[in-house]
């Protein structure tokens, strides 16, 4: 597996792309997309924005096909759980809430799970376009500013974000509340405009 991902690194921008359908369709990948993109954006700066761009139309193709399976079969695998009261209150959740949970982990680079939030996006028919507009504005920061990270610091990049991680965790808890409290306050303005 790590000769795999030497000759993907040698790849460079072609490299990155495919590891990014990889990575995106929830398959286990060593290092993770966000180190081989820093990696290279310090080994070639110059193509730093190139590969930012293909890492996000990389991992935009490889979380369709996730969710596209999902889609097709995961309801089968569901199939026990429905009419379970519980099970519906958290499908209830998900369609009003769950695609914060997919936004938080694609935008903030630290180690969060979303392969499950993605498969519940696919088995709970949440729209595609939805979808993938969701994913993009979530992966497009991460990876370009991935990208301006290792062309402008260099090898600096990996203690700079060793040494940012609970700030990126605590970023990313801050957001969740935050667009939480927005799709709550959204929600009851609507339903008051409904009661008039």
């Amino acid at each position: 597996m790590k000769s795999l991902l030497n000759t993907l690194v040698a790849w460079g921008p072609l490299g990155v792309f495919i590891f990014a359908i990889v990575d995106g369709a929830g398959l286990p990948s060593p290092g993770g997309l966000d180190w081989m993109l820093v990696l290279l954006c310090v080994n070639r700066p110059q193509q730093a924005y190139l590969m930012a761009a293909l890492a996000v139309v990389g991992s935009l193709i490889g979380g369709y096909v996730l969710y596209a399976i999902a889609r097709r079969g995961g309801e089968a695998a569901l199939r026990k759980y429905r009419g379970r009261p519980r099970f519906e209150r958290f499908e209830k959740w998900f369609q009003r809430y769950g695609l914060l949970t997919v936004f938080i982990p694609a935008l903030i680079p630290i180690p969060m799970p979303m392969k499950f939030f993605v498969i519940c996006a696919g088995v709970f028919e949440v729209p595609a376009v939805t979808y993938l507009l969701v994913m993009a504005a979530a992966r497009i920061p991460r990876y370009f500013g991935l990208a301006y990270l290792g062309a402008q610091l260099g090898r600096e990049s990996f203690p700079w974000l060793k040494s940012h991680l609970w700030h990126m965790v605590g970023a990313a808890a801050a957001l969740f509340v935050l667009l939480y409290l927005l799709i709550l306050l959204v929600d009851r303005r609507r339903r008051l405009q409904g009661l008039d």
